[in-house]
Order: structure tokens, then C-alpha cells, then sequence
């Protein structure tokens, strides 16, 4: 899109692009989503980035009304198999955080100065600057949901000091970080102490677009190992639920089905977990997944919150998508009926390869057998899946051995940032591992929205997008 384009988009309020661009207005110093509701500013006050890190590093603030830190992240990040797109993957992941610019550099295989030119020149920031923007929204989740100490949140956030939290918060939001807990919207002080990391967090995951929820829900439920995870409630209310190993600690997960969202400025306004879903335009599509993390160490917040959305596939781009699939002949009734369908990626990518060579029953006497139990189970969730270290280590013999013995010492990376065709290439020389079973492992655990069945004969005219046609012929019963 040029500028001009841009511009339009946010003449229109158009909530399609929230996510994938910001505008800043010079006058005022506010960066905003496209769609925010307040008076258009004039064409030659505006300025657009590609991020909201970028936004920031020029020194604009986030707008108050529209919440743009809150938006989707963008889909060319999924689509993209360059180092830029890796990049993003892995710094959505948490990795700057944990690891630093080195860390992320080795994990891409770039040297750091070349990951920061590239980053500057693509998405106008560079590593820290995104990781920092990351960082701030964290906070303000925590700051408006839940009651936790200030302090405790500066450094569950992922600052290194109390000083750098301030002073990033008040570059951000323009506000002190009581402030901004005062400004919650919808939260009393009363409902804030109530979510405590005992009660969970509360969140608002939010997806652009139309979402057909209960085909995942229906994948989630036909595929949930016992111990890991669970599914309850009448189909169209059901909640899934599933344990999750972190870089700091553990955590459990409950997502409603029901998606919600805003048809209107006032309900909109009120999203305060990590996701506005809302849309501001006459009630176009859009909105969120209601969710509810229990972590052992808040820290690891960032990082369960972005592989929700990889397994949720919340950050698709359903105008695209369908768009390009609903032209075609064969796809377009398809489309028509399920509009916004998406390709659910997985929560743990070393644990999906091992489910997608060995199968649900052989997972869950993996489980049982292998899982580490958890201090407090929760209702039927009692494990973690076993880490591939410990499979290696107790069935080192066979595909499985080959699989895990891979994971475990890094020889094979499932990881956000990983190599897609590396990967698949590493993968196929592995013993049991058939082209069926690789293809499965990209589509879910490496998120790769273009791959096919081996032999299936997908027309290139569905590329970029064949995961997302493999999703609809599944559910229509045509594959």
C-alpha cells in the first residue's frame, strides 16, 4: 500500500488494517490504529509505520481511544520465511527478553548489526525497540487487570528496573503507570484485586476479521490428549483448556468459544486485556476470544500470550485469505459459507511433532508415562506434556528416539524464528517420518500458512493461502 492508500483506509475507519499499519498525527504527537473513531486529522499532519515500535521511537504516543498497541499483530510476519519475518516470530515470542539481541541474532543466524539494518529498514525499529513496545503493553495488561504491586508488575513485564519502567511507560502512554491503572476502563478497583495470579489474568485475544471459531474448537476437542488438555461445555460454548510449559515456569489456559466483540464505539472502548477486538466502522467483523491464564511466573506472560494466538491463528489476515480463495471456482461456495476459517498453529511446536508422528493414543500414554505432574492439578489438566530431553533419554529407539533426540539437542528448531525448509529438509531424513506427517508439523508447528497434502494437486492459484483451502476442504469433507 502507498501512502495515499493508507491514508483512505484511515478516511474510512477501516478496521481490515489494524495491525498491519499505524498513522501518527504531528500535530497532536498520538499514534493511532486505522480505524480509530476520532476526527480524521488532515492528509499533511500524517505520517505511517509499519509498527507500533516505530510509532514510538519517533516519539509519538499511544492514542488513548483506539488503544493501537492493542490490535492484531500483522499476518506478513506469519507469511514471511525471510529474517525479517523470523525475526518478528521470535521477538513476539519473548526471545529479546530472555536472550538479548545476540541471542536473537544466533537463533537467526545473522550477525546483530546485520539484524538491526534489517529490521530498521523493514519495520522502522529495530530489536530492543520492539521488544520495549512489547514490554510496555504487557504492562498495561497487568496494570488494568489485575492488582499486583507496581514494582511486581515492572519487572513480570520484562524491565530491568522500576526507573526504565516509568520512564517507558510515560513515553508510551503519556501517563504514570498509576495513571494509567486509574484509566481502566470497565474495572473497578474491586474486580483489579480479584485478578490476582491466583484467579488467572484475564484477556481479550483479538483477531481481525470474521472467525470461525467452532471449527477450531472442533479440531481442538477432536485432538485433545487427557491429562494436557481438555474441552468442556455445549458445542458453540465450549471452553478449552490445556497446560503450558514456559521459558520461567508453567501455566494453565481456559479460552471460551464464543467469540465477542464491539459493534459500536462504546463496547469497543471497553477491551482491556492483551487485544481490542472491537471494530469502530457500522459493525464490521472483528473481536476477541475471551481467555483466563493462570502463570507460575508472570514473566512468561508475553511469551503465553503469543503462542495462544499461534494456536488460535489470531493474527490472520481473513480479508486476504478469502479474497484470493473465494475467487476460485471450487473454493468460492466454500468461502462464502465459512468466511474467516483459519489454520490453527500449536502452543508447543516440539510437542505437535511428537503428536503428529505418534498419534493421540500413543500421546497420551506418553503423558501418563513420561509428563511431568503438576504441583496443583486443575480439574482433569494434571501434566505437562513430557519435554523432548526426557523422551530421547527413556525411548531413545525408533522414529520417536530419532524425533525427540533432534528436539533435545537442537539439531532440528520448531521455534518461531525456525527455517521452514530447512526444517522440513532435516525432518524428511529422520526414520518413520513420512512427507504427510512433515507437512502436518509445518502447517501446525511452524505455522506456515502455504503448505498441501503430498499429491494432493493444489493449483498454485491458491498460494499463499493453500494451509487455509486445506482447512476448508477438511471441514466441507472434500479431502
Amino acid at each position: 500500500m502507498d501512502e495515499d492508500t493508507r491514508y483512505e483506509a484511515v478516511r474510512s475507519r477501516d478496521a481490515r488494517f489494524d495491525g498491519e499499519f499505524f498513522f501518527a498525527v504531528r500535530t497532536t504527537g498520538i499514534y493511532c490504529r486505522p480505524s480509530c473513531p476520532a476526527v480524521t486529522p488532515k492528509r499533511q499532519n500524517v505520517c505511517f509505520y509499519a509498527t507500533a515500535a516505530a510509532a514510538q521511537g519517533s516519539g509519538f504516543r499511544a492514542c488513548r481511544r483506539c488503544r493501537p498497541d492493542a490490535v492484531p499483530g500483522s499476518a506478513a510476519w506469519n507469511v514471511r520465511a525471510d529474517v525479517v519475518g523470523r525475526a518478528m516470530r521470535l521477538i513476539g515470542d519473548g526471545v529479546v527478553d530472555r536472550e538479548g539481541v545476540g541471542g536473537l541474532a544466533d537463533r537467526l543466524g545473522y550477525s546483530a548489526r546485520q539484524v538491526q539494518r534489517q529490521l530498521t529498514a523493514e519495520v522502522g525499529a529495530g530489536p530492543v525497540a520492539l521488544a520495549r513496545a512489547q514490554r510496555a503493553h504487557t504492562a498495561r495488561i497487568l496494570l488494568q487487570t489485575t492488582g499486583l504491586p507496581i514494582t511486581q508488575i515492572a519487572f513480570a513485564a520484562g524491565f530491568a528496573s522500576v526507573r526504565q519502567f516509568n520512564d517507558t511507560i510515560r513515553a508510551v502512554y503519556a501517563s504514570t503507570p498509576s495513571e494509567l491503572r486509574a484509566a481502566a476502563p470497565s474495572t473497578g478497583p474491586a474486580a483489579r484485586r480479584a485478578a490476582t495470579p491466583a484467579a488467572g489474568v484475564p484477556l481479550r485475544l483479538a483477531y481481525r476479521g470474521p472467525y470461525q471459531a467452532t471449527a477450531v474448537f472442533d479440531l481442538l476437542t477432536a485432538e485433545a490428549v487427557p491429562g494436557v488438555e481438555s474441552v468442556s461445555g455445549p458445542r458453540g460454548r465450549r471452553t478449552y483448556r490445556r497446560t503450558l510449559r514456559l521459558p520461567y515456569g508453567t501455566g494453565i489456559v481456559a479460552v471460551d468459544e464464543r467469540p465477542r466483540g464491539g459493534r459500536s464505539r462504546e463496547a469497543s472502548a471497553e477491551s482491556s486485556g492483551a487485544g481490542a477486538g472491537g471494530v469502530w466502522s457500522g459493525g464490521r467483523p472483528g473481536g476477541w476470544l475471551d481467555a483466563r491464564l493462570h502463570l507460575t511466573d508472570l514473566r512468561d506472560l508475553t511469551t503465553a500470550v503469543g503462542r495462544l494466538r499461534r494456536l488460535f491463528d489470531l493474527d490472520a489476515d481473513p480479508y486476504a485469505v478469502d479474497e484470493r480463495l473465494g475467487a476460485d471456482a471450487r473454493l468460492g461456495p466454500l468461502v462464502a459459507a465459512r468466511p474467516g476459517l483459519r489454520s490453527p498453529g500449536s502452543a508447543d511446536p516440539d510437542e505437535l511433532a511428537v503428536r503428529a508422528l505418534v498419534g493421540k493414543e500413543e500421546a497420551e500414554r506418553l503423558v501418563l508415562r513420561y509428563g511431568k505432574a503438576l504441583d496443583a492439578p486443575c480439574g482433569t489438566l494434571t501434566h505437562l506434556f513430557p519435554e523432548a530431553a526426557v523422551l530421547a533419554e527413556a525411548e531413545p529407539d525408533g522414529p520417536l528416539g530419532a524425533l525427540t533426540a533432534a528436539l533435545a539437542d537442537g539439531a532440528l528448531r520448531l521455534d518461531p524464528g525456525a527455517d521452514r525448509d530447512a526444517a522440513q529438509e532435516f525432518l524428511l531424513t529422520l526414520p518413520g517420518m513420512d512427507s504427510a506427517t512433515v507437512t502436518a508439523i509445518r502447517t501446525r508447528a511452524l505455522g506456515d500458512p502455504d503448505t498441501a497434502p503430498p499429491g494432493a494437486g493444489l493449483p498454485d492459484t491458491w498460494r499463499p493461502w493453500r494451509s487455509y483451502a486445506v482447512q476448508h476442504l477438511r471441514v466441507a469433507d472434500q479431502l
